[in-house]
């Protein structure tokens, strides 16, 4: 089946409109939304200006107050009915996905799927601890520290995943008792859309969510900067990360990050190198690369090197690139020309500086007229380890693969980037991945298996990669505030 996302009666209905409080605005000035499988303009969205940032707070504000003395009972039961209206527009929501950001049809199910479970885990706090008695130092007296919401909260998130993140940050943020206010990125605005009009038919209270399309840098700083705004989530580059950041250190308000990583997976000779090479394989290529989780370079220990790249070649040589619309199709293009373009240039710097080319490299053989952004599975072997292609973010479908020969060598390779997201280990010895756990400076290490993170996990970043998202309990409790409660209650003598 094939869906019109722009039919009357759609999520999106035939102009896209910003979701400013309880209203949806429609402006003379708009920003254009391209298919990446075509290179075409499909769609426009209204461009947001200071004074809908204004609007938007202000009664998010109002809203806010109203929804923090609702239970997390009655929070719940409205996240509920959010999670039922997703079910209901499941597939138009996974085919609003592939039209803007370029995954697969398979894939783009695999994201609302997520969408889904960011809610479910939001509402099984329902049941959580809300606070804490502690000891008082006399007496006939109670010290409560208490957990509350902590207001108006801006959300900047990025194009990898537009619909999945969108719920990874207004679920936790609703269920906590606060408003939140989205800013998506201008290259995939239509699922935050899409999703905005999905809360507003569950009956989430008007107000309490609203997502404003434009500039990124300019709107970003704009909500960072309001007084309104109590905290602000940011999944996106370091660069955006450490501009939002800076921002922020002028109110001292709270900040979330979730920023870029440069995630390694490293085989030893003892692994399962079947398991190892499907792994690698779909960490790489999954989303077109395009994910802060992907293996971004893969560390192999010399007694397996030889064939554990010959069966990873062979696996992308019969990797399927084409329509994402097709069930059959294992990846689609680049989200877009600026960034088919960054990875070209990482290609050819490598090649440049002495990479060899094993497969890839470019525009997929076939494909050379084809307008989409369209970059072939790449495979890069006699890499080292100071090569910028190691060492910086690619965010594409290219890996570099290494040869090590001993732990403390694979171990120093590994931690030394400015990034600490993710990393992987393959290994049949208890006390090599044991050990690895303890020695790499990441936030995540997964031992024979691959993500993506799971909701009741945290996905914490090190270094350069952030101060740690919105997933599982510490990620909820991002979203809230403590205040200390001092009762005395002695009865007055006579």
């Amino acid at each position: 089946m094939t869906y019109d996302i722009f039919a009357t009666g759609s999520l999106l209905g035939a102009h896209p409109a910003m979701r400013i409080g309880a209203d949806w605005v429609y402006t003379d000035s708009t920003s254009t939304v391209e298919n990446p499988s075509t290179g075409e303009v499909f769609a426009r969205v209204p461009v947001g200006e200071n004074g809908h940032i204004d609007a938007a707070l202000g009664q998010a504000s109002v809203a806010q107050r109203v929804w923090a003395k609702r239970s997390y009972a009655d929070r719940a039961s409205v996240l509920e009915e959010v999670v039922r209206q997703v079910d209901a527009h499941a597939e138009e929501l996974a085919q609003i996905v592939v039209a803007e950001q370029g995954k697969t049809i398979v894939e783009a199910r695999g994201e609302i799927e997520g969408v889904k479970g960011f809610l479910g885990y939001a509402i099984s706090q329902k049941y959580r601890n809300i606070g804490e008695l502690a000891a008082p130092s006399n007496r006939d007296q109670q010290l409560v520290i208490r957990e509350e919401p902590v207001g108006v909260v801006a959300a900047i998130i990025p194009w990898n995943f537009p619909a999945a993140i969108f719920s990874r940050k207004v679920a936790p943020a609703l269920m906590a008792g606060n408003a939140i206010i989205v800013k998506p990125s201008g290259v995939t605005p239509l699922s935050s859309l899409a999703l905005a009009r999905v809360f507003e038919r569950a009956g989430v209270p008007d107000g309490l969510v609203s997502v404003i399309t434009g500039p990124g840098r300019t709107l970003g700083a704009a909500l960072v900067e309001h007084p309104l705004v109590s905290m602000v989530t940011v999944t996106g580059s370091t660069r955006a990360g450490q501009e939002i950041l800076a921002g922020a250190a002028k109110k001292v308000i709270p900040v979330s990050l979730e920023l870029g990583g440069k995630a390694p997976v490293i085989v030893f000779d003892d692994a399962d190198l079947d398991l190892a090479v499907d792994h690698a394989f779909e960490a790489r290529f999954m989303n077109c690369g395009q994910v802060c989780t992907c293996n971004e370079r893969t560390y192999v220990q010399r007694g397996v090197y030889d064939e554990f790249v010959a069966k990873f070649v062979e696996r992308t040589r019969n990797l399927v690139v084409g329509d994402p619309t097709d069930e059959g199709t294992q990846m689609g293009p680049k989200v877009s020309q600026e960034e088919w373009q960054k990875v070209k240039e990482h290609v050819d710097r490598a090649v440049a500086s002495g990479a060899t080319l094993e497969f890839g490299g470019g525009t997929p053989a076939g494909m050379e007229d084809s307008p989409g952004y369209w970059f072939a599975p790449t495979v890069l072997t006699n890499v080292t380890n100071d090569m910028d292609i190691v060492q910086q973010e690619v965010f594409g479908p290219v890996l570099p693969i290494i040869v090590f020969d001993e732990y403390e060598q694979v171990i120093e390779w590994a931690n030394s980037t400015v990034y600490g997201l993710t990393a992987h280990v393959y290994t049949t010895d208890i006390r090599t991945a044991m050990s690895a756990t303890d020695d790499l400076e990441f936030g995540e290490v997964y031992i024979n298996r691959i993500g993506p993170e799971e909701v009741q996990g945290f996905h914490a970043g090190w270094k350069m990669s952030g101060l740690g998202g919105d997933d599982g309990i510490h990620g909820f409790e991002r979203y809230t505030r403590r205040k200390t409660i001092y009762t005395e209650y002695a009865r007055r003598a006579g």
